[in-house]
């Protein structure tokens, strides 16, 4: 698979064997720089097992159901992306739906547009599987849930963190569904 370059700026790089290193360090740095405060103690540990150990990635890079990217910028990682192709919701069925799984950048690069630059990655992904929606999860605090919304998502539903050990004032989430 190629790399796609997104307005000569943001790449993103299929994940590998090769750079699986990589896509976990700044997965976890990532994910620990924006949502530390969900966590009782504020440790992600609960998370981090369920989505970005070396075991976890590296079966999802044998699944071919499972999309995991490298967002790179100036040859830069600057985050990481995880599509799911065949992922429906409710009524929406998985032929219909893909979803974006896991959006995460350094903190030092947010604000930077490279956000809607991957938005703009995961609909084009999305268009040329024949699918129609493109849908993910957001937390109800803080501002991604508005940063989706004014690149065209719209909520859908309630939803709610399962993991143990979130505090139970930020298990609150929003499905959020774009059609295509």
């Amino acid at each position: 698979m190629n790399s796609t370059i997104l307005k000569n700026t943001v790449i993103l790089e299929p994940a590998t064997q090769v750079n699986l290193k990589e896509y976990l360090t700044v997965g976890v740095k990532s994910y620990c720089e924006h949502y530390l405060h969900l966590w009782k103690d504020e440790d992600p540990t609960p998370y981090i097992s369920f989505g970005l150990t070396k075991e976890v990635v590296e079966r999802e890079l044998q699944d071919a159901n499972a999309l995991n990217y490298l967002i790179k910028m100036n040859s830069k990682t600057v985050g990481i992306l995880k599509l799911v192709q065949n992922c429906g919701i409710d009524e929406i069925s998985d032929d219909d739906a893909l979803k974006a799984e896991k959006i995460y950048l350094l903190k030092q690069h947010s604000g930077k547009g490279i956000g809607k630059q991957v938005l703009l990655f995961i609909e084009d992904i999305a268009r040329k599987r024949n699918k129609k929606y493109v849908w993910l999860d957001a937390m109800q605090k803080g501002n991604p849930v508005h940063f989706y919304q004014k690149n065209g998502y719209t909520i859908k539903r309630e939803s709610e963190v399962t993991l143990p050990n979130v505090k139970p004032e930020e298990k609150a989430m929003w499905i959020l569904t774009k059609s295509l």
